[in-house]
């Protein structure tokens, strides 16, 4: 069974490094997140370095993740000291817990303040695909999806939850759960 895949990319206002008040608050806002997604119902995995520092993503030994790697439009720093980015690549059972693990809890809060932490860039901030099971997507792929996603559109290959795709390539939809089913018709 296929299992979906999940890029994010953002460019920072300002390094990882930073000591100011607000981006330490994106950086524990960043943390607490992970923890929770990391238990959230369809959750499977996500890239980790084997040894994590602040800002040192382009060094860090990621394993079967690839080698740590960035869309072409990014034009930032690169050193733990410079670092202005903040990239997820995980692993999904299906859509519908991906997106709640997205759009819900403590990650939808953190998305309601993005612009605090985040540039504008005019270019997609997530991608989606499908990998067969067994397989671990890289950075490099989920790269080449989002600039391909930029380029191209939402396609089987790389689509977000608005304009996404089932694993046989038919267009689906992701929307958000209703807070009340049971309304009268």
């Amino acid at each position: 069974m296929p299992h979906l895949a999940l890029y994010t990319f953002g460019v920072l206002k300002s390094p990882l490094a930073d000591p100011a008040l607000l981006t330490r608050e994106f950086y524990d806002t960043g943390e607490a997140v992970y923890r929770k997604i990391s238990h959230h119902p369809g959750y499977l995995a996500h890239a980790e370095a084997a040894d994590p520092g602040r800002g040192a993503l382009f060094d860090s030994d990621w394993g079967g993740w690839g080698a740590f790697a960035v869309p072409s439009w990014y034009g930032k720093g690169r050193t733990p000291e410079t670092t202005a980015l903040a990239a997820t690549l995980s692993l999904w059972t299906d859509q519908r817990p991906a997106f709640d693990a997205v759009y819900t809890g403590l990650h939808r809060e953190a998305l309601n303040r993005r612009y605090d932490w985040f540039e504008r860039t005019g270019h997609p901030g997530h991608v989606l695909w499908w990998v067969s099971d067994g397989v671990t997507p890289t950075w490099q792929d989920g790269v080449s999806r989002l600039e391909h996603l930029h380029d191209h559109g939402s396609a089987p290959h790389a689509f977000t939850f608005h304009h996404s795709f089932a694993p046989d390539a038919t267009p689906t939809t992701t929307k958000a759960t209703a807070p009340n089913t049971d309304q009268a018709r």
